[in-house]
C-alpha cells in the first residue's frame, strides 16, 4: 500500500514539476496560480517534501527571477504595480510553496541556499517599498519563508544575515505593515548569535537595534522584538552601553522595564543579565539621578522618568538576587542613594510640591485614574528599600550610612505619606537592617530618644518599639493588649 502511495506520489510530482516547467514559457494566466498552490498543498505532507527532485527548486528559481525581471520592468516603465496582480500572486505563491518545504527539512533548506540572494537583494527589497495588498502579501510570504529557512540550519542563518544587515533589516521593521515588522523580527531573532548581538554595537549598526527597542516601546504586542530584546540585547554590555548613550530617554525606560520584567520572571534563577550590565545600570544611575530633582518644579522630564526607572531596578536586582549583591560594594552607589534621599526630602519640606509628604488617599482606592498618578509616586520610599538591601548583612554600608548621618533622614521618613504608600515599612525594614550585628547604630538609635522628629518614638507610633535584649538592640512588634 506504501509502495502503492509512493508512486501516486511520484506521478504527482513529476506532473506538477511539467506543469511548474511550462510557466517558464506561457505568459502569465491565472490557471498558473492554481498549479502553484496545488504544489503549496501537497508540500505540507512529510513525505512528499521529502521526495522533491533538487530540480524542482531549480525550476522555482528560474519562476521568481522571471517574476522579479516583469515587476522591476513595471516599476521602471512608471506603471502601478497593482496592475501586476497576478505576477505579485504568484510571487506570494513561491513563497509559500517554498516556506512550506523547508518545514522540518535541513535538505530542502540546504537545496534552496540559492533562492537567499535573489529574494533579499531584489524581490524583497523592491517589494518593501509597494503598499499594495498583493504586493504586502508577497512580501509577507517572502519574509516567512526565510524564517522557516533559518530554523535550525547555520548557513542559512549566516547567508540571511550577511545579505540582510543592516540595511534590508531596518528598511523592513521600518514598514507600516505589523506582519512584515512582526515575520522580519522573527527572522532576526532565529538568526542572532552573540557574535551578531556584537555586530549591532558597533556604531555604524546601532539604529537596527534602536529600532527594535523602539518597537519594543510602540508595539509591545509584537512578542519577538521583546524577545530580541531580552533574549539577546540585555545579555551584551556593549550592546546595552551603546544602545542607551544613543536612545531616547522614552526608550530606555522601555529597556529597563524589559530587565526588570525579566528579574521578576518567576522561578528564574538565573535571568540571563550579566554582572557587567548591573553595574552599567548603577553607574548611569548615579550619574543622572539629579534629574529627578525637576520633578519639584512641577514638570515631567523624560529623563527623570528614565531615573525611576533605574531606581526600580536596582531595587530588584539587590533584593534576594544573589548574583547582584556585589552591587553592596559599587563604588558611591550607597552615598549617592542616602544624598539624594538627604536632596528630595529637603525639597519636599521646602515647599509644597510632589516630595512633601502628603495624606490624600483617594487615589489609591481604586476609583482614581491610573494615568493621573505621578511619577514620583513610591521613590523616597524606594531610595529607603535601596539603602536597606545596600546594607543588609554588611557592616561597611550600615558604618557609611551612619557616618553620612542617614539613620536620621531615614527614621523622618517613618510616616504615612500617601506619595510613598509603604514607606514607614520599608523604613523600619532599613533600620532594623542597619541595628542588625551593629553596637554603634544600635548606640546612636538609643541616642536619639525624644531628640526632636527624627527619633525611633516614631516607630512607636507605627506599633514597633526598639528594645535592648543582651546587650543588642531589637525592633520589636508592640502586644496589642499592653
Amino acid at each position: 500500500m506504501k509502495q502503492a502511495n509512493m508512486a501516486a506520489s511520484t506521478d504527482n510530482i513529476l506532473e506538477i514539476s511539467a506543469s511548474i516547467a511550462g510557466i517558464l514559457n506561457e505568459k502569465h494566466k491565472p490557471e498558473h496560480l492554481q498549479v502553484l498552490k496545488t504544489f503549496t498543498a501537497a508540500l505540507r505532507d512529510e513525505e512528499y517534501r521529502d521526495a522533491v527532485e533538487e530540480e524542482m527548486f531549480s525550476t522555482f528559481l528560474k519562476v521568481l527571477m522571471r517574476l522579479c525581471e516583469e515587476l522591476q520592468a513595471a516599476g521602471t516603465d512608471g506603471e502601478d504595480l497593482q496592475s501586476s496582480t497576478l505576477e505579485l500572486q504568484l510571487s506570494a505563491e513561491c513563497f509559500r510553496a517554498q516556506r512550506n518545504a523547508c518545514v522540518q527539512s535541513t535538505r530542502n533548506q540546504s537545496l534552496q541556499l540559492g533562492f537567499i540572494d535573489l529574494i533579499l537583494a531584489d524581490l524583497l527589497n523592491g517589494l518593501s517599498d509597494v503598499g499594495s495588498f498583493f504586493c504586502g502579501s508577497a512580501l509577507r510570504c517572502g519574509i516567512q519563508f526565510l524564517g522557516n529557512l533559518a530554523v535550525g540550519n547555520q548557513l542559512c542563518k549566516d547567508e540571511i544575515w550577511r545579505i540582510s544587515f543592516p540595511d534590508l533589516f531596518l528598511q523592513l521593521l521600518s514598514t507600516d505593515d505589523e506582519k512584515v515588522v512582526n515575520y522580519t523580527s522573527m527572522v532576526i531573532h532565529t538568526c542572532l548569535d552573540e557574535d551578531k548581538v556584537e555586530d549591532l554595537s558597533k556604531p555604524q549598526n546601532i539604529q537596527l537595534a534602536l529600532r527594535v527597542m523602539e518597537l519594543c516601546r510602540t508595539q509591545p504586542e509584537l512578542d519577538w522584538t521583546v524577545l530580541i530584546a531580552t533574549q539577546h540585547f540585555l545579555r551584551s554590555l556593549s550592546l546595552v552601553e551603546n544602545m542607551y548613550s544613543e536612545m531616547s530617554h522614552h526608550d530606555r525606560v522601555t529597556l529597563v522595564e524589559l530587565l526588570l520584567a525579566q528579574l521578576r520572571e518567576e522561578g528564574s534563577e538565573d535571568c540571563g543579565i550579566p554582572p557587567s550590565v548591573a553595574r552599567f545600570l548603577a553607574t548611569s544611575f548615579q550619574q543622572g539621578c539629579g534629574a529627578v530633582l525637576t520633578l519639584a518644579t512641577g514638570s515631567v522630564l523624560q529623563e527623570a522618568l528614565a531615573v525611576i526607572s533605574l531606581l526600580d531596578v536596582l531595587c530588584e536586582m539587590t533584593s534576594d538576587h544573589k548574583q547582584f549583591m556585589f552591587l553592596q560594594d559599587h563604588p558611591d552607589l550607597l552615598a549617592t542613594t542616602v544624598e539624594l534621599l538627604e536632596q528630595v526630602h529637603a525639597t519636599g519640606k521646602a515647599s509644597k510640591n510632589i516630595f512633601s509628604a502628603a495624606q490624600n488617599f483617594s487615589s489609591f482606592s481604586g476609583d482614581g485614574d491610573p494615568s493621573s498618578y505621578s511619577p514620583v509616586i513610591s521613590f523616597k520610599a524606594h531610595l529607603i528599600r535601596l539603602i536597606g538591601n545596600l546594607c543588609h548583612s554588611n557592616t561597611n554600608n550600615q558604618n557609611k550610612v551612619r557616618e553620612l548621618e542617614g539613620i536620621p533622614l531615614i527614621l523622618d521618613n517613618c510616616n504615612i505619606d500617601s506619595n510613598n504608600p509603604f514607606i514607614s515599612q520599608w523604613a523600619i525594614f532599613t533600620i532594623r537592617n542597619l541595628l542588625e550585628h551593629n553596637s554603634d547604630n544600635q548606640t546612636l538609635i538609643a541616642s536619639l530618644e525624644r531628640c526632636g522628629t527624627a527619633d525611633y518614638s516614631a516607630l512607636r507610633e507605627l506599633g514597633f518599639l526598639v528594645e535592648e535584649r543582651d546587650g543588642t538592640l531589637l525592633l520589636k512588634p508592640v502586644r496589642k493588649d499592653s
